[in-house]
């Protein structure tokens, strides 16, 4: 079985963005809202986009974003250091590929699941986006709630496309969910954890990634 990709989102230290891609993460985030308790200011983020880049160059650098304006994509140019937009808004199929076009990069597009007929909105995206990213629907939340999306809807899920699960991952509970995905024959491009391996909003126990790398590692047979 192959083992899932893992990203850590909602860093905010250089230090602990390059500790966490010494690691082994597939993948860090950097959340670009500023409603966020975790929000890095465009600012701040080459500092830490280079810090990771230096210490692992095959660590993917994601730019978390919900519904970004015209107005605000020179800001957010590629230029500065991330290689991959994750959308957490509303943006529709069509504004994903508007957007991958114009910065050349691949973007991931995340759906808040609130019922399993959300689900089906995976297809809609799949052609437009590299991956999409189930998280639970939180009310006045995008993402980074902690809370878990019930993987019993998941039963047949195929969007089509590569897709993460987000939501409340962590080492106390990856393994039970990765097992559940596997007793319904599914298993997910990547896992995405937060909160789960967090000390306090952007800030990260490196033990709990440390434990989380092994544990995925461990569950996929690696």
């Amino acid at each position: 079985m192959a083992v899932p990709l893992l990203k850590i989102c909602g860093l905010t230290l250089p230090s602990q963005a390059a500790a966490v891609a010494a690691l082994g993460s597939d993948a860090i985030g950097v959340i670009g809202v500023a409603r966020s308790p975790r929000y890095l200011p465009a600012s701040h983020r080459r500092e830490l986009w280079q810090a990771v880049a230096a210490a692992d160059p095959h660590c993917r650098r994601v730019l978390v974003l919900v519904n970004p304006s015209d107005a605000e994509l020179g800001e957010l140019d590629p230029a500065h250091g991330h290689q991959v937009v994750q959308l957490h808004g509303e943006e529709s199929p069509g504004r994903c590929a508007e957007l991958a076009r114009h910065w050349q990069i691949p973007v991931w597009k995340a759906l808040r699941i609130r019922e399993p007929a959300d689900l089906a909105k995976a297809q809609a995206y799949a052609p437009q986006v590299e991956a999409v990213l189930l998280d639970a629907w939180v009310a006045d939340q995008h993402g980074g709630s902690g809370h878990r999306l019930p993987l019993a809807w998941l039963e047949r899920f195929d969007p089509g496309c590569p897709w993460w699960l987000a939501g409340g991952v962590g080492p106390k509970t990856v393994g039970a969910t990765l097992a559940a995905l596997a007793e319904l024959k599914l298993q997910p491009s990547g896992i995405d954890a937060s909160s789960g391996v967090e000390i306090s909003p952007g800030i990260k126990d490196l033990q709990l990634v440390a434990t989380l790398l092994e544990l995925v590692k461990a569950q996929s047979g690696r």
